[in-house]
């Protein structure tokens, strides 16, 4: 075989082993193989899930909770990473006035009779979020609780939590495009709903919701 013939059949056996090889990473990566197992760390985007809650008794209020902005998930567009939080304004460490955050949380309605009261909450953004219930005293504006140095504020008095994806009560989280649920039986007062994972209740993931 002459040398000119001998190198186009070298360069087109290595050619085909190339293509094979991307061929097999695309269709490895098409098909989840490369996904870690769970739990996953709150980064800028997390899994999906999709579900519907149930007929709830008693009065139901709907919560929407998600972020507003660009898909990185901060101000800036850069995100905090994984295992960080925002403690405000277009960077780390850097600060914004409380419920001037990019991410939200809206409740309708925002007062129902005493009794039983069904919270169904939905993830429209694309990180994991919980709903917790607090008792928000006289005179105390909904967004004004401590934060802690990790982020979050102290639950201690929470009447009740939904923070199960697809399901009721206590979880590990609601996944984006997924909805969890909670029945509690409510007196005449002031309730502050928040998300506490880490830096969210400080970028606006609060509401306050009335019983009368």
């Amino acid at each position: 075989m002459h040398r000119a013939g001998l190198g186009l059949v070298v360069v087109a056996g290595v050619a085909a082993i190339v293509l094979g090889a991307v061929s097999t990473v695309a269709l490895a990566a098409l098909s989840g193989a490369f996904l870690r197992p769970g739990p996953y760390p709150i980064g800028p985007v997390s899994p999906s899930a999709s579900c519907a809650a149930p007929a709830l008794p008693g009065a139901v209020v709907d919560v929407r909770v998600t972020e507003m902005g660009t898909m990185m998930g901060s101000p800036d567009g850069n995100g905090p990473g994984p295992g960080r939080w925002y403690r405000g304004g277009s960077g780390e460490g850097q600060s914004w006035p409380p419920g001037a955050g990019w991410m939200d949380m809206t409740v309708i309605p925002t007062a129902v009779r005493a009794g039983e009261v069904s919270l169904r909450v939905t993830n429209s953004g694309w990180r994991p979020h919980e709903l917790v219930v607090l008792p928000l005293a006289v005179g105390r504006a909904p967004g004004g609780r401590p934060i802690g140095a990790d982020g979050r504020v102290d639950e201690t008095g929470s009447i009740g939590e939904a923070s199960a994806g697809c399901a009721a009560g206590i979880g590990d989280g609601i996944l984006p495009g997924a909805a969890g649920w909670t029945t509690l039986t409510l007196g005449p007062g002031r309730y502050e709903l928040i998300c506490n994972y880490a830096g969210h209740y400080h970028a606006g993931m609060y509401a306050e919701l009335d019983v009368t």
